[in-house]
This record gives structure tokens, C-alpha cells and sequence, in this order.
């Protein structure tokens, strides 16, 4: 069996795909009412939730790519008897780039890696020199929490939103409209420019994900062989079944 480490959490996150509803923004949530109506209901400063979301979609939209310095950190109610767990925190470098390209460079506690072309996902792991290989469709981060730093799908028509504050930094709460593996998604945005600064996922079971970008950098064109990972020598490739 592969054995955990820091990656794990983040893939949770990154692979719990809710099907995306209408890019049209319309389509009604549990209580029949569109999402922007439902954002009205929360009590959770609606007043700013719509507006604040558009902000983040028009961002994104101009994005080709991105990269930053990120710092994870989670918390596992799966251990001390269910009073939860701090795990140490992993910190690293992450690329994204259109269409559904990643990078994931894990660099503390231990090294390991996350690498997706679009069609191919990588997860390597230098110390146990071992890979894991997964085909993924095109549409792969559909409804996950991380597709909309690239700005693909539409956060009106995915998700109830609505906001915990509107003052700098504004925090966007997400509940996706379709069943999901986690409860809710979280964006610490810069209320200026729409920027992601931080994300948070709590998943069906209570444990709790955040990640913090810093040093972002957008549109550098880098290198398509970023994208892409060839296994050393020596290294154990385990071949994943494609995801369903």
C-alpha cells in the first residue's frame, strides 16, 4: 500500500467532483430558489456575495496561468478520538496553466509531488520511490474546489454562495448545488481585485484543509514540460484505474 503523506489531504480536495451546473448561473438549489437567492437567505453578509463572486470569476478568466508559493495545513478529526488533529504544515510551490494543468511541488515535512498534463495525473513520492499513475478526463476538476483559479466553471451556477465578510480580506462560503465529498469550500479573497489569497475545505466527515498562496504570479507562459513528469530510475509506477 502506498503510504500517506502531506499530498493526500490536498487530493481529497483537489478530486471531490460535484457535477458543475449550468454555466448559466441559473440553475435552482436544494430549496428551488437560484443561487443568488439563496445567498439573500444565509444571513452571512448577502449584500456583497454575488458581487464579490463575480469579481473572482472575472479574475480568473483572465488568467493563462499562475504560480505561487503555497503553505497547507490541515486538521483530521480521524484521530485523537474525534477531537481533531493539527498535521505539521506542508509548504511548497504550485503552477497552474489553461487547460487544466498542475503542478504541485511539496517541499516540507517531506518532498513529493502532484503533476497533471490535462489527461495524466502523477503523484510522486521521492522517498518511498514510488509513483502513482492516473488517467483523467478533460473534465477532471469539474466541480472540485481548485477549478475555479483557473476560472473554469461558473461560481453562481455551482455553488450556493453567499459571505462571511465583506471587508478586506472578504471571505466567500460555497456550498455546492450537487452532491459532493466535502461540506463546503471557503475563498479569502482580495476584495479588489478578486484574487484567491486563501482556500478552505471542510469535507463530509469534519476535517478541515486550508491553503494559503503567496508571491502569486500570473501569465509567465511557463514551459509545457512543467506539466508533464518522467519517473526516475528506480522508481515503483503503480498504475491508478481511471477515476469514474
Amino acid at each position: 500500500m502506498p503510504r500517506a503523506f502531506p499530498v493526500a489531504p490536498f487530493l481529497a480536495l483537489l478530486l471531490a467532483a460535484a457535477p458543475a451546473a449550468s454555466a448559466g448561473g441559473t440553475e435552482p438549489g436544494a430549496s428551488g430558489q437560484p443561487p443568488a437567492r439563496q445567498a439573500a437567505t444565509t444571513g452571512e453578509a448577502p449584500d456583497c456575495a454575488e458581487a464579490l463572486a463575480g469579481r473572482v470569476q472575472s479574475h480568473y478568466e483572465t488568467v493563462r496561468d499562475l504560480q505561487a508559493d503555497f503553505v497547507q495545513n490541515t486538521r483530521s478529526v480521524a484521530f485523537a478520538g474525534g477531537s481533531g488533529l493539527d498535521a505539521a504544515p506542508a509548504r511548497g510551490r504550485v503552477h497552474f496553466a489553461k487547460p487544466g494543468r498542475m503542478r504541485w511541488e511539496y517541499r516540507e515535512p517531506e518532498p513529493s509531488l502532484v503533476v497533471s498534463d490535462g489527461a495524466t495525473l502523477w503523484i510522486h513520492d521521492p522517498v518511498a520511490k514510488e509513483v502513482q499513475v492516473l488517467p483523467v478526463g478533460a473534465g477532471f476538476l469539474s466541480g472540485a474546489a481548485i477549478q475555479f483559479l483557473l476560472g473554469e466553471g461558473k461560481l453562481l451556477g455551482s455553488f450556493r454562495v453567499s459571505a462571511r465578510s465583506c471587508d478586506a480580506p472578504a471571505t466567500l462560503v460555497l456550498h455546492p448545488l450537487e452532491p459532493s465529498t466535502y461540506e463546503r469550500l471557503e475563498l479569502v479573497v482580495d476584495v479588489e481585485t478578486g484574487a484567491i489569497r486563501e482556500t478552505v475545505v471542510l469535507d463530509l466527515f469534519g476535517n478541515r484543509t486550508e491553503v494559503a498562496f503567496r508571491e502569486v504570479e500570473t501569465n509567465r507562459d511557463p514551459p509545457g514540460e512543467l506539466f508533464r513528469f518522467d519517473p526516475p530510475e528506480g522508481t515503483r509506477v503503480l498504475e491508478l484505474p481511471a477515476s469514474p
